[in-house]
């Protein structure tokens, strides 16, 4: 998970394990070899990405979610679909998978978007997943179904989190704590905790411990 406040560098790291940006000093490693001696074809492969923003084109369901496997069956994509909390309102559609969602999935809604493209992400089963946690405005029943779908995605596989919410953070079994472009810690929420430095800080400015030892969070904590 990626902790930091705004402007800590937390997406600009993400753009270098996806090589929208260049090094221009030090080295990523992926599999012990340089990120550079991976052409950009292997790498896109490798890696899936999910933002806050979802990105769909002008095509049905099935156009959107065949860009993660362009060779997918139909039974392929209704389980990915299933898979991301997806398929019911999928199925209510007039057209179902064959229904348009028009430009930038404009007759979705935040939350069907948002199931979308964690789909395309199950049906492209990267082993490496970089995901910038949705903080749209949903209901809480649209919120429980993307997080579901979310756990669902990060199964099984290394992922890098820009982590917005507690139980992200509390799952990860390593956090690095960001400050003006550079790693400042590193660790575990206990460990981090019991270091009592920027991320110890960070959750008394932003965390309220209740009566039964767990917490409650607050926006600052990450933007």
């Amino acid at each position: 998970a990626l902790v930091g406040t705004t402007g800590a560098g937390k997406s600009t790291l993400v753009n270098l394990l996806t090589r929208f940006y260049e090094l221009t000093s030090g080295e990523i490693l992926v599999d012990g070899k340089p990120l550079r001696s991976y052409g950009m074809k292997a790498l896109r492969e490798m890696v899936g990405l999910v933002t806050q923003e979802s990105f769909l084109f002008n095509g049905t369901i099935r156009e959107n979610l065949l860009m993660g496997k362009p060779d997918a069956s139909d039974e392929e994509v209704l389980r990915a679909a299933e898979a991301a909390n997806a398929r019911g309102f999928i199925d209510r559609l007039p057209n179902g998978l064959g229904s348009v969602v028009g430009e930038r999935g404009v007759k979705l809604s935040v939350g069907e978007k948002q199931r979308v493209s964690i789909a395309r992400a199950i049906l492209k089963d990267p082993p490496i997943l970089i995901l910038d946690e949705a903080t749209a405005s949903v209901d809480t029943t649209t919120e429980r179904l993307i997080q579901e779908a979310l756990e669902h995605l990060m199964a099984h596989r290394t992922c890098f989190v820009i982590a917005h919410r507690l139980s992200t953070i509390l799952r990860a079994n390593q956090i690095l704590v960001l400050e003006r472009g550079r790693i400042i810690e590193r660790g575990t929420h206990a460990e981090l905790l019991s270091l009592g430095g920027k991320y110890a800080r960070l959750c008394e400015q932003s965390f309220l411990e209740t009566a039964e030892g767990d917490f409650e969070s607050a926006a600052e904590l990450i933007s």
